[in-house]
């Protein structure tokens, strides 16, 4: 198809290929309807690329092949797979096992991500690559994800990504590629559209008819090419159809259809397995073809037409003639084509194509395809395809022939569509599996699944008490499991809110025992029972034993049971709960640690959050920053659902009003988040922060004593000292009193130095005279042995608030001077003004915080900046922070100049870490 006109789109495809050769990666989405023009514009592009020595890979997207793991990243990446070696081992074995090329267990995806990443970034070390995706709505889930986020993080490389989409109209998932830099290519101009025309048909149009045709294109490219050819030559001479009511690129596709019907029986046939097996190898073709008693004399009136080209591969003219050619058959032809192709296909060097053929010769029903299928699903699950699984599955479900296998393979499949997040469907699948006939075991997991898709999709109320109902019927079946729905019901209880929470603790009073020894998520639970139905004093102790066997667990250990780490999370917000600094630091770091080794893109934002939180309560603010921002990052890059509770405690800590209330209000108008709801409470407790931080103590006391309502014992824990130092600063002192009560039953119950100086530092703020001192030594005396060093400046400061009032000027200032430079230096910028306004009344002026040279860094180069200082390299860290090296060293680059700099050894003496 010749490039006319697109001036603009021939000055984006250059700037794409300036910049690849420039070293700053491009990437380009093209957009538009069948036949517009992009297949023509990506040829367009891999000739100037290629003249200009580009090395150019490819992959397009076929709707038959959609559902094969990974299918079209193997397609891009076969080619590249001679520079493997230079990958970390980790991502060599991910890209091994995706591709089924090695046995192991099942990459995350984003983990292949970053493998590919890489391998562009190894491969265009020697020379500019281009990499061109063409109808990339017909990609396999897998394949669409990786290369959105290879998309997202490409950077400083020398690679230039071309994605070729269709209109969202005409079929396929786009979802994946939102937000990447997009051009749409819409219609010839009137001008290009005549010279187009004039090109295709050179003999003299009627001016009526050339009007005509190319107000009925209405500038489509391939549409000018194809309605000159389907009209009869009556019609060219001296009129033309009305406009069809149709769809312009389904129009298209009806000449093409026309076309191919018009040719002889054994050529539509030939035409029908080429259409039919989508990996354009001739070979299998041809041995389909001799199934069919096909001879390859077959293929030149199709030829002729112009409607395919058959070499070494199988190239139709447009995707569209495929397309064409596969509607207008007969459901009996296509049978015996795939049927064919099946028979062609070998079953150990392929045996899913072969089980996909299959499944398209069958008519009815049968059980060995959907055993075939089965093991299919088994397959693309072992190499990280979850969502292939699903599609194996589901069509496994439809050719069963006994309800009980229907209804089983059903119930995975839906599982399968949960797991790969598309929890709608998997409610269809549902409802299939529960026709039935299912099994107590199956019933049970059925009626937990549907609860966590609900929970899932709407936060439902009624999702919990789902839960519970389901573990009760489980109990007798499989005690972990149902010892695991007790928790996740009374976490999402928890997370909902009301009074909920402990009615489902009181619930999973009855559950089965724990085995021997039991695992750290039976402790969890146990834990958490205990406290919500006999008091925080009768379950801290369970508690810390549940937490200490998560951080004790042995990870190298080959019976340590990984289903353990998805409660890490969990575990770290519950030593919150207790008040204990080691374990809060100890379990966030190692979420964290565990999710960068495995590659868990899809789980490291939330670890990374939590670790910010704590970063926060450490007094390393800029650290907390940074983390934050790393997973606000990779949420956009994976496209994963964006969490704020990092955000929102940071801002409220450093004293930033306007965007504290700013998330505050989104979270209060998000209907996914109940009022009583754990994410109303997070965003109470960062409010009652602010306000004690701005001096706001009524404000502060109203908001804090909401957060302490909630079920989420971190929140609790966090709060009370909020609603203690707002009640006593608001005049409250009988609320001020029976908070600092529960801190000192909960300091009692933990004995933790963070706990007992919390409520030295509560009982201080109630006291007078001698007494009040002896607390505020006692509090400041055991935060130094806390991490938490937010609560030790904050300590400094209400102390010396107190000997100001008591007219020891010289001993406040020492104290609000010591408060001064640890907040002002944490970036505690609220809590540090408060501490300046208190000096200032002493007769001292504060001193101004000096400028640290990383102050001119962003939140991304402090970061690499502190890893390098560790003595990491290059691709360490890149594969530590899911980069390419070539983009660290870019940063690096920036970090040096900004810095006045000129190694490595030099950050190591700003003592970054």
């Amino acid at each position: 198809m010749k490039l006319v006109g697109r001036r603009a789109e021939r000055e984006a495809v250059e700037d794409l290929l300036e910049g690849a050769r420039a070293a700053r990666s491009r990437v380009l989405v093209v957009r538009g309807e069948a036949g517009i023009g992009k297949t023509a514009l990506l040829e367009h592009t891999r000739a100037i690329a290629t003249a200009s020595g580009f090395r150019v890979e490819s992959s397009v997207g076929i709707e038959s092949e959609s559902q094969f793991a990974f299918g079209g990243l193997h397609q891009l990446c076969l080619p590249l797979m001679d520079h493997l070696d230079a990958l970390p081992p980790p991502q060599q074995a991910a890209l091994n096992v995706a591709f089924g090329q090695q046995a192991g267990p099942a990459p995350d995806r984003f983990l292949v991500g970053l493998a590919v990443l890489n391998l562009l970034a190894e491969v265009a070390e020697d020379g500019p690559l281009l990499c061109l995706v063409d109808d990339a709505q017909w990609q396999d889930e897998g394949t669409a994800q990786v290369l959105a986020f290879v998309a997202r993080r490409l950077a400083a490389e020398r690679v230039a990504l071309l994605i070729l989409l269709r209109d969202p109209s005409d079929g396929g998932d786009v979802s994946s590629f939102e937000g990447l830099p997009e051009l749409r290519l819409d219609g010839l101009s009137l001008r290009d559209a005549r010279e187009l025309l004039a090109d295709v048909v050179p003999t003299p149009l009627d001016e009526r008819v050339r009007e005509r045709i190319i107000a009925e294109a209405r500038g489509n490219p391939l549409a000018l090419l194809e309605l000159p050819r389907s009209a009869s030559p009556a019609r060219l001479a001296g009129g033309f159809a009305l406009p069809d009511t149709m769809g312009l690129p389904r129009r298209i596709e009806d000449m093409f259809r026309l076309r191919s019907v018009s040719l002889p029986a054994e050529t539509q046939l030939l035409l029908l397995v080429a259409a039919a097996e989508p990996t354009g190898d001739a070979e299998l073709l041809w041995r389909a073809a001799g199934e069919l008693g096909i001879a390859p004399e077959s293929a030149e009136p199709a030829e002729a037409a112009e409607l395919v080209m058959i070499d070494a591969r199988v190239r139709f003219r447009h995707p569209l003639v495929r397309s064409a050619v596969y509607r207008a058959a007969s459901p009996p032809d296509r049978r015996r084509a795939h049927r064919a192709l099946a028979a062609a296909t070998d079953p150990r060097l392929d045996p899913d194509r072969r089980a996909w053929h299959s499944a398209q010769a069958v008519r009815g029903v049968d059980e060995s395809v959907a055993a075939q299928l089965e093991h299919s699903a088994g397959r693309a699950r072992a190499r990280g395809g979850v969502a292939a699984a699903a599609a194996f599955l589901q069509q496994a479900a439809d050719l069963s022939p006994e309800p009980a296998d229907r209804a089983r393979r059903a119930l995975e499949a839906a599982l399968a569509k949960h797991e790969a997040g598309a929890s709608e469907a998997a409610l269809q699948l549902l409802a299939v599996a529960r026709v039935g006939p299912l099994d107590s075991l199956q019933q049970g997991r059925s009626d937990l699944l549907d609860a966590q898709i609900r929970f899932h999709l709407s936060r439902d109320l009624d999702s919990p008490g789902m839960m519970v109902a389901a573990a009760g019927s489980l109990a007798p079946l499989d005690g972990a499991l149902a010892r695991e729905t007790y928790l996740h019901a009374l976490d999402a209880a928890i997370i909902n809110g009301g009074g909920e929470a402990v009615r489902i603790a009181e619930a999973a009073l009855t559950a089965p025992a724990a085995g021997t020894p039991p695992r750290p998520v039976d402790r969890l639970l146990d834990g958490l029972v205990a406290t919500l139905t006999g008091g925080f004093a009768a379950g801290a102790p369970k508690l810390r034993r549940a937490l200490e066997a998560f951080r004790d667990s042995p990870h190298e250990d080959r019976l340590h049971d990984p289903d353990d780490d998805r409660w890490l999370w969990l575990a770290g917000r519950n030593a919150v709960a207790i008040l204990d600094d080691e374990l809060v630091y100890v379990l966030a770091s190692r979420n964290v640690q565990l999710a960068r080794a495995a590659g868990a893109l899809a789980t490291l934002p939330a670890a990374l959050s939590f670790l910010s939180i704590t970063s926060v309560l450490m007094g390393e603010l800029a650290r907390a920053g940074e983390l934050a921002a790393e997973a606000k990052a990779i949420t956009r890059d994976t496209g994963g659902v964006h969490l704020r509770h990092a955000h929102i405690i940071l801002s409220a800590w450093c004293g930033d009003e306007a965007e504290t209330t700013a998330l505050s209000a989104v979270t209060a108008q998000d209907p996914a988040h109940p009022d009583e709801g754990t994410d109303a409470s997070l965003a109470r407790y960062a409010m009652s922060v602010l306000h004690n931080g701005l001096g706001n103590y009524a404000a502060a006391r109203d908001a804090a004593s909401r957060a302490c309502e909630s079920h989420e014992l971190s929140l609790s824990s966090a709060g009370l000292p909020e609603f203690v130092e707002a009640c006593v600063r608001s005049n409250d002192p009988a609320r001020a009193e029976a908070a600092a009560d529960e801190i000192d039953a909960r300091a009692d119950a933990t004995g933790t130095a963070w706990a007992i100086g919390l409520a030295a530092r509560s009982r201080a703020l109630m006291s007078v005279g001698p007494s009040a001192e002896a607390h505020y030594r006692e509090a400041i005396e055991r935060l130094r042995d806390c991490r938490m060093t937010v609560y030790l400046a904050r300590t400094h400061l209400v102390y010396g608030e107190w000997l100001r009032r008591e007219g020891r000027r010289q001993d406040a200032r020492e104290q609000l001077r010591t408060a001064h430079q640890m907040l002002s230096d944490m970036g505690a910028g609220a809590f540090a003004a408060r501490a300046a306004r208190e000096l200032r009344a002493t007769g001292e002026h504060p001193r101004k915080r000096l400028a640290q040279p990383t102050d001119v860094l962003t939140a991304q180069e402090l970061q690499i900046a502190r890893v390098v200082a560790t003595g990491a390299t290059s691709r360490e860290v890149a594969a530590q922070l899911f980069l390419s090296p070539r983009t660290i060293e870019a940063h690096l680059r920036n970090i040096f100049r900004k810095l006045g700099i000129t190694s490595r050894r030099h950050l190591k003496d700003l003592r970054l870490t």
